[in-house]
């Protein structure tokens, strides 16, 4: 049986994106239209962003930014998931750029390695969502088919806060050991 027209989710496009300003920031300002992998496709966007904008950013601005980021991501997540009928669209990737930002805002200065190493620990909690970062994904999932509530959006983005939170505590493990400490 198939679903009506009204109930169908719908599918990511840059026609869409453009249909309403919570799009754009949800979808990662195109980053999520990737057809192959847009959570990774969305932390190199991130990566890349952060790269440009840590040369103006100081360290209390980036606060504000992912806080602000945070607020207003909520309600873009939200909104842009109820619009694609879905609880948690693979397009919508504003979950990984304020996480990963969050990463690399507490890991900053660090070496190109250090960088990468941060994004593939992010890429591996996020994608296989092991312990915490499992409970985190669960913990506000919808049904499909049902509507999108509060807090689905929130949902959204509190696994990736919990991937880059155990992001964060491998990194500083392997600090911790590399330096003798």
């Amino acid at each position: 049986m198939s679903e009506p027209a009204d109930l169908a989710p719908r599918r990511a496009s840059a026609a869409f994106m453009l249909e309403h300003p919570a799009h754009w920031m949800a979808l990662g300002f195109g980053s999520g239209l990737s057809p192959k992998a847009p959570g990774t496709v969305g932390t190199l966007w991130a990566w890349l962003a952060f790269l440009v904008l840590n040369r103006w950013l100081t360290p209390q601005g980036w606060a504000w930014v992912i806080g602000i980021g945070t607020l207003i991501g909520w309600w873009a997540c939200t909104v842009t998931a109820r619009h694609l009928r879905t609880p948690d669209p693979g397009a919508i990737v504003w979950d990984e750029v304020l996480a990963f930002w969050l990463v690399l805002w507490l890991v900053m200065p660090a070496g190109l390695w250090m960088q990468l190493a941060a994004f593939a620990l992010f890429r591996f909690f996020d994608a296989a969502k092991p312990g915490p970062v499992g409970w985190a994904d669960r913990l506000f999932k919808g049904e499909r088919g049902a509507a999108v509530s509060w807090a689905q959006g929130f949902g959204i983005l509190f696994d990736d806060f919990v991937a880059a939170g155990c992001t964060l505590v491998v990194l500083a493990l392997w600090r911790a050991v590399s330096s003798g400490g």
